[in-house]
Formats: structure tokens, C-alpha cells, sequence
């Protein structure tokens, strides 16, 4: 297990000196800094720093209806659940913010953590359904939407057939599994289908269904994209009006959440100035400015969410060492 990290945090360094490279390369430092300087932070910050309180609430509130029937979660709980383990994700590597965080709320409602976990991998699911819904919103190919707008829609139906049928599916999944993969890896397969299951038991009826779904919706599809909107406004980047300005903002969200899925450093440096300038440069933004921007939107994301996380974490830091610890000896979600 401590070769796989090691290799797996080799990897991350990796691509993120690849992404450097790529976003900082034939840059001039000089226009950089003068994007920099007339940003007007006072648009960047009074809609960011509000939209990443709110992106928190929204993940808070959609983990207490997918733990529903896990454990009774306050939303209070949730939320500084994941405050910590995003400040986790911005300081260490492999993402193991991501077990951090089931961890703490396990401790704090006195749940368990491996029937937590199924809920997280339920938040996947449904995160990964929407950005591929917005993904064949702002996507200007034709064919592209079609096949991203089935890959959504079959996502979500496969999710709901899991919630209604999970004992036939999850035998299923194992005869599929078996048949390409040696038997260990089969039961592994299986037990992340059946970890899905069993968050997916937590829904009661379809109104809790479409609830994590509107919370998801809601968390995509405007909080997440609000800072970036907030970006291109500060830095006065005019994309053709306010509708083409917020469809820009949903690219880059797009692809900024593709970027920092990759195996990368800490924090996400590199991956996620390399997103804004793939997307804003073949939009006729200088590499300057799309730099200057990727730089601001990375730079409050980072500096919001790590503050959120210190604060939440106010005199538990004993706590969070445990559950760092937990994290590195244990098998993390990451």
C-alpha cells in the first residue's frame, strides 16, 4: 500500500509540473503582473467568498439526505466535515481530504465509516452525472452533446435502477466483473457497487432522490460557477455579453473539475491555471489573461476554503492529526 501512495504522489507531482509547464510556457511575466494588478478584487471577492460558503452548505445538505437512513446528520456537522477536508486536500497529497472528511463526520454523529463511505461514493456519482449534464450544455459540438447528455441520463438511470433493484444488479455486476477481471478484483468492483447500494438505501422515496439531485444541480451548475464568472468580471474579460460570459464561466468550471480529478499536487496547483488557459485562449483571451485568471480564481478558492476549514477546525486539531493518520495507514477513497 505504501509503494501504491508513493507512486501515486510520484505521478501527481508529475502532472503537475507537466501542467505548469504547459500554462506558464511563452508567457510574458509583464503582462502578467499588470493583469494582476488591475484586477478589481472587490468584485472577486464579494461573489467568491460567499459562493464557496455556499457550495459547502449545498454538499452539507445533500450528505444529510444521502445519510439519512446511515445516521441522523446535522447539517452543522456535515459542514464542518467537509470544510476540514477540503483544508486536508490543500495541504496534502492523494486527496486523502476525501477520507478525512468521512472520518470526522463519522466521529461526530458516532457513525460508522465504511457505511459513510458508500454515501461519498453516492456524491460522486451525482456530481459526475451533473458536469457531464453541463458539459453537453456548453459544448459546441453537436454529436459531443448527444453522447455527453446519454452518458448523464444513463448515469442516473443506472443510479436509480441501483436504488431499486440493488440485490439482481449487484449479482450482476459480479458475473460482469468476473468475467474480465481475476476474482479479487471482482469482489472489489463489487463491494464499491455495493458500498453505492447501500448510500443509495438511504434515499426513502423519490423526493430524496431528487433532492441530492437538486442540491447537485444547484452546487454545479451556479455556486461552483459563480467565482469563475466573478473572475472574468474582475478582470474585465468581455466574451461576447452576460450570457456568453456565464457559459465561458461553466466551460472552465467544466474543465477545471477534469483538471483536479487528474493526480496532481496538493491544492491543485498547476492543473487548475492549466484548465482556464485550454479553455479561454481559443476564445481569443491572451495567455496573460487567462493566466491572471486561472492565478486570482485559484488563488481565493484556495485561500477560502483552507480559511473555512481553520476555522471549523478550532480547537479539535488533536482530532484532525487521528484522522490524517487514519487516512494514511488506511485504505482512503482517493
Amino acid at each position: 500500500m505504501s509503494r501504491l501512495r508513493s507512486w501515486r504522489a510520484g505521478l501527481g507531482l508529475a502532472v503537475t509540473a507537466l501542467a505548469l509547464w504547459f500554462a506558464f510556457r511563452d508567457v510574458s511575466w509583464t503582462a502578467l503582473g499588470h493583469d494582476l494588478a488591475r484586477a478589481n478584487w472587490w468584485i472577486l471577492l464579494g461573489f467568491s467568498v460567499p459562493a464557496y460558503v455556499w457550495t459547502v452548505q449545498l454538499r452539507a445538505l445533500r450528505w444529510r439526505v444521502l445519510a439519512r437512513d446511515v445516521a441522523d446528520v446535522p447539517t452543522g456537522a456535515a459542514f464542518r466535515a467537509i470544510s476540514v477536508g477540503f483544508l486536508v486536500n490543500n495541504v496534502l497529497p492523494l486527496r486523502i481530504g476525501e477520507f478525512v472528511r468521512v472520518w470526522w463526520l463519522a466521529r461526530d454523529v458516532r457513525s460508522s465509516v465504511a457505511e459513510l463511505l458508500g454515501t461519498w461514493v453516492l456524491e460522486r456519482l451525482f456530481d459526475l452525472a451533473v458536469l457531464l449534464g453541463i458539459a453537453a450544455l456548453v459544448i459546441g459540438n453537436l454529436a459531443g452533446r448527444g453522447l455527453l447528455g446519454g452518458i448523464a441520463f444513463a448515469l442516473l438511470a443506472v443510479t436509480l435502477a441501483f436504488r431499486l433493484w440493488p440485490a439482481p444488479l449487484l449479482r450482476l455486476v459480479y458475473r460482469a466483473a468476473r468475467l474480465v477481471l481475476p476474482p479479487a478484483r471482482a469482489e472489489h468492483v463489487t463491494g464499491l457497487a455495493g458500498s453505492v447500494a447501500r448510500g443509495l438505501a438511504s434515499l426513502r422515496s423519490g423526493r430524496d432522490f431528487a433532492r441530492a439531485l437538486f442540491h447537485s444541480a444547484l452546487l454545479w451548475g451556479v455556486a461552483s460557477a459563480i467565482p469563475f464568472w466573478a473572475a472574468l468580471a474582475a478582470l474585465g474579460i468581455d466574451v461576447g455579453g452576460p450570457v456568453a460570459s456565464l457559459r465561458t464561466a461553466l466551460q472552465i468550471l467544466v474543465n477545471v473539475a477534469i483538471a483536479v480529478a487528474l493526480p496532481s499536487a496538493p491544492g491543485f496547483f498547476g492543473v487548475y491555471h492549466a484548465a482556464c488557459r485550454y479553455t479561454l485562449t481559443p476564445l481569443g483571451v491572451s495567455t496573460e489573461r487567462a493566466l491572471a485568471l486561472g492565478t486570482l480564481a485559484h488563488a481565493v478558492f484556495w485561500l477560502v476554503t483552507s480559511g473555512i476549514g481553520l476555522f471549523c477546525l478550532r480547537g479539535r486539531r488533536s482530532q484532525l492529526g487521528e484522522a490524517v493518520s487514519s487516512a494514511a495507514t488506511g485504505d482512503a477513497p482517493v
